[in-house]
């Protein structure tokens, strides 16, 4: 399981279940090219700093990830 203690939450990502949904975190204490955290339901988790969370959500927001979610 991940060690969710000190990190500050930011948003859940489904919630309509308790299979442990990913979630999206700030670590303050973390150095500034790993501060932000997105965790998995299988126990994973990414760090990255918050410029290249911002270029995941810039990617989001234009359309880039669509394919992903298209059947």
């Amino acid at each position: 399981m991940i060690d969710i203690e000190g990190l500050e939450p930011v948003a859940t990502f489904c919630g309509d279940c308790d299979c442990g949904c990913p979630q999206l975190f700030v670590d303050p204490t973390a150095p500034a090219e790993r501060r932000v955290i997105l965790t998995d339901d299988f126990g994973q988790r990414v760090q990255m700093s918050a410029d290249q969370f911002l270029s995941l959500v810039e990617d989001a927001k234009s359309g880039k990830l669509d394919a992903i979610t298209t059947p």
